[in-house]
């Protein structure tokens, strides 16, 4: 048996801004150094989707690392760090499963598919107001399409997102480790916090957007009944904005990127709903946001390799579904492909995303529609990128369409449902 301090192993420098544009060819120059593993500065990277996937497995000997992202931050003390550690996807036990399971029923593939009409609602309303534009920022234009949907989800008006949509965008850093970002993420966090508890204020008040019963209400019945307590509701509340905002809005960019070059792939979404499916996990397979970090707290043994307590791990599943070694041909994006490995951008084990059925509906929903619309679209590429680490994306995509009308109806297509 091996320790970490044995090994001779790459390094990656995930953190830093010239490592986000191009990540799939540094983690391939890594995996010819070592199978599955690296260094970096901010822990150690799992690089094969194998080892990911196995190791992932072990909730017993794994934890999410908050508290060594907020202590990089300096911030054990303050608002938002305190807040980060008190957030669902940061508990274990009995804790975790009691804040899961008063969402749980609110994100199952059923719940999702009563939303796909609420779905196709909003990114026709959107397209309505953008695609006459001709040229367009798709990432900021994306950035209003899953928010909504979540408001509508939760019975929030989504009058209220140009002002909450600067905290939005920074509370998605969280966990992107940027130096000197702390006072931006109190701020938005204030937003927010004051925010949601207007919104239960004005629920309890008698306040709300339609009669029939929603996510709040459920949320609200929580507390009056024990199960949840105030402050667990904002916690929540402020986590699901913010999901509902950061998340898909980076996938459907990268997704639009990828397409862009591929316009017989894009050309068929318009006219084929389940082909929708396809390329979105195919898309999920290729690149999406989520980095997964890690603290160990029982020692690892994994290949013949001693894990001790204490290490910190990075589980990057959004590009490990690059890797030749799961993966034929990874690098070619094939949405016909056969799946015999699943990608895993939703994560694994106790804390896989709750929201994933929610986020693949309006995904392909919002393509299938998106590229009825924005027909022929071209782009010059990225303005920029997310850091690596945390939630990546890309920050701007300027890209040029043919405009066209609204068809007659919206797709009423369920295949999947």
């Amino acid at each position: 048996m091996r320790s970490l301090s044995e090994l001779t192993l790459p390094e990656l420098p995930i953190n830093r801004p010239e490592f986000a544009p191009e990540p799939a060819a540094r983690f391939a120059e890594a995996r010819e150094q070592h199978p599955w593993l690296a260094r970096s500065d901010v822990g150690y990277v799992i690089t094969e989707f194998a080892a990911a996937k196995d190791l992932l497995g072990l909730d017993t000997h794994l934890r999410i690392a908050v508290d060594e992202v907020v202590a990089y931050m300096g911030a054990d003390e303050s608002r938002w760090g305190l807040w980060m550690k008190r957030l669902m996807i940061a508990q274990t036990g009995e804790v975790h499963r009691r804040l899961r399971d008063s969402l749980a029923p609110m994100f199952t593939p059923r719940a999702a598919n009563t939303h796909r009409q609420l779905m196709r609602r909003v990114v026709s309303d959107l397209l309505d107001q953008w695609a006459p534009r001709n040229t367009i920022d798709f990432e900021e234009f994306a950035s209003y399409f899953p928010v909504t949907v979540m408001c509508g989800i939760i019975g929030a008006s989504p009058e209220v997102l140009p002002r909450l949509r600067s905290s939005l965008e920074t509370l998605g850093l969280s966990y992107n480790m940027i130096p000197g970002f702390l006072p931006n993420l109190e701020e938005a966090l204030g937003v927010m916090h004051d925010f949601v508890v207007q919104l239960v204020a004005l629920r309890r008040a008698g306040e709300r957007l339609h009669p029939e019963p929603d996510l709040l209400d459920s949320l609200i019945a929580a507390i009056d009944a024990g199960t949840l307590s105030d402050e667990e509701v904002y916690d929540l509340l402020i986590f699901l904005f913010g999901a509902g905002y950061d998340t898909s809005k980076n996938v459907l960019t990268l997704l639009m990127q990828h397409l862009c070059a591929r316009p017989e792939i894009y050309a068929r979404c318009a006219e084929d709903r389940p082909y929708c499916t396809k390329v979105v996990e195919e898309g999920l397979r290729y690149t999406s946001p989520s980095n997964v970090p890690r603290r160990v707290w029982k020692d690892i043994t994994y290949r013949d390799v001693l894990i001790p307590e204490g290490t910190t791990l990075f589980f990057p599943v959004n590009i490990l579904g690059r890797d030749p070694s799961t993966f034929p041909n990874p690098d070619v994006f094939d949405p016909d492909r056969t799946h015999e490995n699943r990608h895993m951008a939703f994560g694994r084990g106790a804390h896989l995303c709750l929201g994933q059925f929610i986020a693949r509906a309006q995904l392909e929903e919002g393509l299938h529609l998106i590229a009825q619309r924005m027909t022929a679209p071209v782009t010059e590429g990225p303005l920029g990128w997310r850091p690596f680490t945390g939630v990546w994306g890309i920050r701007g995509l300027p890209v040029t369409f043919n405009p066209t009308p609204r068809r007659s109806e919206p797709s009423e297509a369920l295949a999947g449902v």
